[in-house]
C-alpha cells in the first residue's frame, strides 16, 4: 500500500510537472513559427492548466474508469473555485475589470447547468460527449474570432489577454523547444497511466469508489497549477489572470475534459456523482456568479469575506464526502 500512495504522489507530480513542460515547448515552437502570442495565450497556453485533467480523463475511461474521469472533471472545478479562489481572494482581494471574465462567467454557469443535466439520469452517453466537444472548439474559435476582430480595429486593451500573451515564452530556440515539447509527451500518458492505476488499486483497497478518488486526491493535486499560477498572478498584480486562469480553466475542464468519458467510455455512471457530485459544482458555480456580480457597476471584487465563504464551502464538501463514507 504505501509503495502504492508513493506511485500516485509521484505521478501526480511528474503529471503536473510534464504539463506545464509540454505547453512550454508548443507554446514556444509556435511562437518560432510565426504564430501570434495573443493566439498562443488563449489556445496553448490556456488549455495548458487542464492538461493534467484531460491526460487522466483520456486514460482513465481507456481503462474502463469512466467514473474517476467524471470525478476528476467534477472535483477539480469545484477545488478551482472553492479552495483556488478561495486561498487567493484570502490572500489577495481581487478587482477584475476583465470584459472577457465578465462575459465567461454566465458562460460557465451555463455550461455547468448543461453538464450537471446531462448527468443527472445517471448515464453519460456517446452523444453527450460529442455535443460538450463540439462545444469546446466551438467556444475556442469564438474567442479566437472575437479578439482577432479587435486586435484588427486596435482595440485589444482586455487586460486578461494582454496577460495571457505575456505569460508565451520567447527567446527561446526551436532545438529547446522540441525537447520540452517530447518530454512532455512521454511523461504525461506515462504518469497519467501510472497514477490511474495506483488510485485505483488504493480505491479498491479501502472500499473508496473510482468517483471518489477523482473528487478528492486526483482533482486536488491536478488543481494545484491553477493554485501556483493564481498565486503568482498576485503577486505580479494581475488580478485579471488570476481570476481568468480558474474560469478557463473550468470551462475547459467540462467541455474537454468531461467529454472524454463520453466519447470513449459511454454509459452509466456512479448514482452519487448526480445526486451530490453534479448539483454541489453547479450551486458552487451559482456561488461565483452571485459573488461576482453583487454590485451593479465597476469590476468585481473579490474580497477577503468572500475567500474565506469559499473556502468554507470547500471544506463543507470535503465532510459530506468523508461522512457518506463513513456511513
Amino acid at each position: 500500500m504505501f509503495v502504492q500512495i508513493l506511485i500516485l504522489l509521484i505521478s501526480l507530480v511528474t503529471l503536473v510537472w510534464s504539463a506545464d513542460k509540454f505547453v512550454f515547448g508548443a507554446s514556444s515552437l509556435a511562437r518560432n513559427f510565426g504564430i501570434s502570442p495573443m493566439i498562443i495565450g488563449l489556445t496553448i497556453v490556456a488549455m495548458g492548466s487542464s492538461a493534467p485533467e484531460m491526460m487522466i480523463a483520456g486514460t482513465a475511461s481507456f481503462q474502463g474508469n469512466p467514473n474517476t474521469a467524471i470525478g476528476n472533471a467534477i472535483g477539480s472545478n469545484i477545488t478551482n473555485i472553492a479552495l483556488v479562489l478561495g486561498i487567493t481572494a484570502l490572500l489577495h482581494p481581487l478587482s477584475v475589470s476583465s470584459s472577457t471574465i465578465k462575459r465567461e462567467i454566465p458562460l460557465i454557469l451555463a455550461i455547468t447547468a448543461l453538464a450537471y443535466w446531462m448527468l443527472a439520469d445517471n448515464h453519460f452517453s456517446f452523444n453527450e460527449g460529442l455535443i460538450l466537444i463540439i462545444g469546446f472548439f466551438i467556444y475556442i474559435i469564438s474567442l479566437l474570432l472575437i479578439t482577432l476582430r479587435r486586435a484588427k480595429d486596435n482595440k485589444v486593451n482586455d487586460a486578461m489577454i494582454i496577460e495571457a500573451e505575456s505569460e508565451v515564452p520567447e527567446g527561446i530556440t526551436t532545438p529547446q523547444s522540441l525537447f520540452w515539447l517530447t518530454v512532455g509527451l512521454i511523461l504525461l500518458p506515462l504518469s497519467a497511466s501510472y497514477l490511474v492505476d495506483s488510485s485505483v488499486f488504493i480505491a479498491k483497497a479501502f472500499g473508496i469508489s473510482d468517483l471518489v478518488i477523482g473528487l478528492t486526491v486526483i482533482a486536488i493535486g491536478t488543481s494545484l497549477p491553477e493554485l501556483a499560477a493564481s498565486i503568482m498572478s498576485i503577486i505580479k498584480k494581475e488580478d485579471d489572470l488570476a481570476l481568468g486562469n480558474i474560469i478557463g480553466s473550468n470551462i475547459f475542464n467540462i467541455l474537454a475534459v468531461l467529454s472524454l468519458a463520453g466519447l470513449i467510455a459511454p454509459g452509466d455512471i456512479d448514482q452519487d456523482a448526480s445526486v451530490r457530485d453534479a448539483p454541489f459544482m453547479l450551486g458552487v458555480t451559482l456561488l461565483l456568479f452571485i459573488l461576482c456580480f453583487s454590485r451593479h457597476s465597476g469590476n468585481f471584487r473579490i474580497t477577503r469575506f468572500k475567500g474565506i465563504l469559499l473556502l468554507f464551502t470547500f471544506i463543507a464538501y470535503q465532510m459530506l464526502l468523508f461522512s457518506q463514507l463513513k456511513s
